[in-house]
This record gives C-alpha cells, structure tokens and sequence, in this order.
C-alpha cells in the first residue's frame, strides 16, 4: 500500500459533484477511478498508519441499502470509516463534500448495553468521571451527540446531577474540521491522531463501564 501523502481536495470535490449530479449512477461509474485515487486508496493508507495507534478500522462500503427505504438514491454523500475498540466502540471520520469531520464514543446499543451505561453514569465514581470527561471534550470544541431521551429515564431521580448524561442511549462527540491546510498533507494523519486521542478518554470509559 502507498504512503499516506494526504486527503486530496479532489475527494470532497467529488462528493459535491455526485451531489450536483443527483447521486447518478451512470455518474459515479464514469468517476469511479476519482473515487478510488482521491477518497478510497487515501483513507486505506490513512489508516493504515493508524492502526498502531487506534486499532485496525474499517471503511464502510460506498453503497447505501435501499431494501428498506423510499430513498433509492444509490450511493452515501460521504465515506465513512471507523476504528473499533470493540463493537460500535471506537473512533470514527468520514470524507464529504463540506470537508472531513472526526468522532468517537459509541453508536449503537443492546438493552444489557444501556443498563450498563446508565448504572455506571448513576454511580458516583464512574458517573463523575464521565461527566468529567464529556466536559473536557466539549470545551475542547466536540459537539457532543448521540441518540437521547427527552427525560430522565425511568427509576431515576428527575434532578439526578447527571440527568443529561442519563438521557443518553448512546454517546459520541464529533468535530467538523472542513479543509484545513494540512489535510492534503502527510501531517493530516499527526493531526487527526491528536483529535481522536481527545476522544479516547470517552471511549475508554465506554469500553470498561458501558461495553456491549
């Protein structure tokens, strides 16, 4: 595999591109070598100098799964690919046509998962730390996300000290970076290592309190 030498302006041009082209499919197979040189074999080699650092990652297909939806457009608008410290736990990019945006935390969940998750945020020790630790990444300037309840669960206190963090059923934080200078550089791997390694402690956390 090459050296990664950057993410080139050219992948998020082409997402706007498939974009102003109504997500064609006669478009995309007329541009699928840009596709390959400019967002797939970048991201492969990206990772791949990151992988001692964060783990082997994946980089999810390019094909949307139309079965089940009334949108049939065939392809995502962004590359995505992520970095699992076990499942649905880890660090996440994805490449679009507004430029390159990083996260971490956790995605998805099973009932056992949530039980655990909300247990630990209740309890003192573990609870503290993690409001410690969403704190930090949010002034850090992560936006801090996930799929949420309206209210504080049900058998907990409604002004539980951390009801925000109980609202939660699952837990990330992301940063949209658009293009900065340095991404069609080597230094883009140095930069995004340090952007994820603030996003570690979160993902840390999840992985010995809430893990599925």
């Amino acid at each position: 595999m090459d050296t990664f030498q950057g993410i080139p302006p050219e992948a998020f041009r082409f997402y706007a591109e498939l974009e102003q082209n109504n997500n064609n499919r006669e478009w995309w197979l007329a541009h699928k070598d840009t596709y390959d040189a400019a967002v797939k074999e970048p991201l492969e080699a990206l990772l791949a100098e990151l992988e001692p650092q964060f783990g082997a990652a994946k980089i999810f297909r390019p094909y949307r799964d139309v079965r089940f939806s009334q949108d049939k457009s065939p392809y995502k608008t962004a590359q995505g690919a992520f970095a699992a410290q076990q499942e649905g736990v880890g660090f996440y990019l994805h490449v679009a046509a507004d430029g390159l945006t990083l996260g971490g935390g956790y995605h998805s969940h099973s009932p056992a998962q949530l039980a655990r998750y909300r247990a630990s945020v209740d309890a003192p020790a573990s609870g503290e730390a993690l409001a410690g630790i969403v704190e930090g990444i949010a002034a850090a300037g992560y936006a801090i996300g996930g799929e949420k309840l309206k209210t504080v669960p049900r058998g907990f206190d409604k002004e539980h000290p951390r009801a925000e963090l109980l609202k939660h059923k699952s837990l990330s934080a992301g940063l949209e970076l658009g293009e900065p200078v340095w991404l069609a550089t080597p230094a883009a791997a140095e930069e995004i290592a340090g952007r994820w390694e603030v996003l570690r402690p979160l993902v840390e956390w999840v992985s010995v309190h809430a893990a599925p």
